[in-house]
């Protein structure tokens, strides 16, 4: 039996999973990553934990799964995207904390390049918004204030990379500084259309070209980890951001289909294949993955606050000991009593793009209780979720028939049921939540040849259950017209 090792790095925790054959899971493994706060919309991570975890699970499943490090004929990485790092290429250790992607910090350097005219062309060569999300102005801002920084990367001895770039170079004991194709795009310093870094951009933003990684093929054998990593050196053949990852494990192969992934963020990608489509409503055209049959293209929206919306009632409101609790807590009244709540926490991403919004909570009256603002809660992934879809239709995007689940929270019947009554169409939950691991495994395996095709993943594909949508039109409609007043009360809020 051949098996595959995946390597989930995520915001929250990082998770391994070995696959055999037949795509069924034989080993799984999970542990937490600490996000610190040390200032207002500052977010970090330690690379250094990003790095000692994932490597602890990666040894913990190949144990759980009865198999060592010799019995894989592969191994694929899917990662937290645009989470930028910056470090020393002689000894391997970072330089500065890890900026996450939710953090905000550089939202004034973005004002500045937009004030200055260079929006248009941002978002014509990379496909992106001019936002403090992607990496660059996270990598420029690093290059400031890390003491010597620019200088020293201008004499080649640092590097930078997002996450996949960090545990690959640390994989292979520094033998190699590479990124996928998809990873690349989410950087804004990338040409999604020439497929390289862009010259201009790099030069805009004072970035030297020589901390930049290789662009690779998201499947594709890139390197070996070192024996001693793993026990035995196993290829790296799969490469994907987190999101492209579990488009790829939802077998979305056809121009069209679309999945949302409901992890801290949501994030919504419908296939729009080998042509990168415009948006004229603030979506983001990016590359899904680049394999030897050349590069396909998604819409991709990107909402900031999904889960960490359920983690907020846990941590900072204290009205559930768990996540899981929310469900039964929101079921508990028969609707959120006129209460809305807009967790723009940390601003706001597609379609709206407002760095400057802060979460919100309206109508509330003296019978508002717990369930009401957890049930608020629920409807407002649901309600973010279908302001994305509305943007992919007013783009050109095929109609959506169906929407592909997959992430922690879409394990919640009740906030899927919301989103089918709330989209108008049905939400399809696959067997296997857990699609980023199997993305990354997927891409790796076709590389070495495990699977001979697109044919073949898609065949380990199953449905599990499907809402149908059960809501009148004219409450789906109300329910948007107020959501959608909520978000524009909400807007501007931090705005000095």
């Amino acid at each position: 039996m051949s098996y595959l090792l995946a390597l989930d790095q995520g915001t929250t925790s990082s998770r391994a999973m070995v696959f055999d054959a037949d795509g069924r899971v034989r080993g799984a493994a999970q542990r937490a990553v600490a996000a610190r706060y040390p200032h207002p919309g500052w977010v970090e991570h330690d690379a250094g934990e990003i790095l000692s975890t994932q490597l602890d699970c990666a040894r913990m499943a190949l144990s759980e799964a009865g198999i060592t490090a010799a019995q894989l004929v592969a191994l694929g990485i899917a990662n937290q995207r645009e989470t930028t790092i910056l470090w020393d290429r002689a000894t391997g250790r970072p330089v500065a904390p890890a900026i996450v992607w939710q953090d905000r910090r550089t939202a004034a350097d973005c004002d500045r390049l937009r004030d200055e005219g260079h929006g248009d062309m941002i978002r014509a060569r990379t496909g992106l918004e001019l936002d403090a999300y992607f990496s660059a102005t996270k990598l420029a801002w690093l290059l400031r204030y890390v003491p010597g920084g620019r200088a020293r990367a201008e004499r080649g001895e640092l590097a930078f990379g997002t996450v996949d770039s960090w545990l690959v170079w640390h994989l292979t004991g520094g033998a190699v500084h590479v990124t996928d194709a998809g990873n690349a795009s989410r950087t804004m310093l990338f040409d999604i259309h020439r497929g390289i870094w862009d010259e201009e951009l790099l030069a805009l933003l004072d970035i030297p070209r020589a901390l930049l990684p290789e662009i690779v093929d998201s499947s594709g054998i890139c390197g070996e980890t070192r024996a001693e990593v793993l026990g035995a050196a196993v290829p790296i053949a799969g490469i994907a951001g987190d999101q492209q990852a579990a488009t790829f494990g939802q077998a979305c192969f056809v121009p069209g289909m679309a999945k949302n992934t409901y992890g801290t963020g949501c994030f919504l990608l419908m296939n729009t294949g080998s042509r990168p489509v415009p948006s004229a409503n603030r979506l983001l055209t990016t590359v899904a993955w680049r394999t030897a049959a050349g590069i396909r293209y998604a819409l991709e929206g990107s909402i900031f606050m999904g889960g960490a919306t359920v983690q907020w009632l846990r941590d900072g409101l204290g009205l559930i000991r768990t996540a899981a609790e929310v469900e039964a807590l929101a079921a508990s009244v028969a609707d959120s009593g006129g209460v809305v709540l807009v967790p723009a926490f940390t601003g706001l991403g597609a379609p709206h793009w407002d760095a400057y919004a802060r979460g919100a909570l309206f109508g509330l009256t003296r019978s508002s209780g717990a369930g009401h603002i957890a049930r608020a809660a629920l409807e407002a992934i649901a309600l973010q979720t279908v302001d994305l879809v509305a943007a992919m239709n007013l783009d050109g995007a095929a109609p959506l028939t169906e929407l592909r689940v997959d992430g922690g929270a879409a394990a919640n019947d009740l906030l899927m049921q919301m989103q089918a009554d709330l989209l108008g169409v049905p939400v399809v939950r696959p067997q296997m939540l857990e699609t980023t691991a199997f993305g990354a495994a997927c891409l790796a395996g076709l590389a070495v040849g495990l699977w001979s095709g697109l044919d073949e993943v898609a065949a380990h594909w199953r449905e599990e259950r499907r809402f149908e949508p059960a809501m009148s039109a004219a409450l789906r409609e109300a329910t948007l017209a107020r959501w959608r007043r909520a978000v524009e009360r909400a807007k501007a809020w931090a705005d000095e």
